[in-house]
């Protein structure tokens, strides 16, 4: 077969070219694309690693942040409950002396009442003792034919009244 024997002067040259090709395919590739391939996922590789160091520091400074918001907001509810709890006391002190004021007007009304009610009261017992007094007087009169004198009539219906 022809083939067979061409193979051995064919095979030197196709086997330096072969050599040939890889070389500079090994050279361009490795020696001039494969660096910046790597230099291009380095940098890459620490801009992620960047990235990720820049959102932790602010998730603690956002952290810290919450930290002394709540700290603020707990005082500030502090405040605001020891606030609540003087207008308490000051509205009950002012509500005690309004109450106080209200019931001493209460009692004095109350008392010039009772007064002007027991005046009243004797002045009818007065009045009843009085026409009790010229009642029996008439009474007496009309009946036994008699006469009584007021002061003895009087004394009658007190002791009535009375007892």
């Amino acid at each position: 077969m022809p083939q067979i024997s061409q193979l051995a002067e064919t095979f030197a040259s196709q086997l330096f070219w072969l050599l040939l090709t890889f070389g500079i395919v090994f050279f361009v590739i490795g020696k001039m694309m494969l660096p910046k391939v790597v230099s291009t996922v380095d940098q890459r590789d620490k801009s992620v690693a960047d990235d990720l160091a820049a959102a932790e520091a602010a998730r603690a400074a956002a952290d810290e942040q919450e930290e002394a918001w709540r700290l603020r907001e707990n005082a500030a509810r502090e405040a605001a409950q020891k606030r609540v709890g003087e207008a308490r006391a000051k509205a009950a002190l002012a509500t005690e002396k309004t109450l106080a004021k209200a019931n001493a007007k209460i009692e004095a009304k109350v008392t010039t009442a009772e007064t002007k009610i027991a005046e009243a009261s004797a002045a009818a017992a007065a009045e009843i003792e009085a026409v009790a007094a010229d009642a029996a007087q008439d009474i007496v009169a009309r009946i036994a034919g008699a006469k009584v004198t007021d002061a003895d009539a009087k004394k009658a219906v007190k002791a009535v009244l009375n007892g």
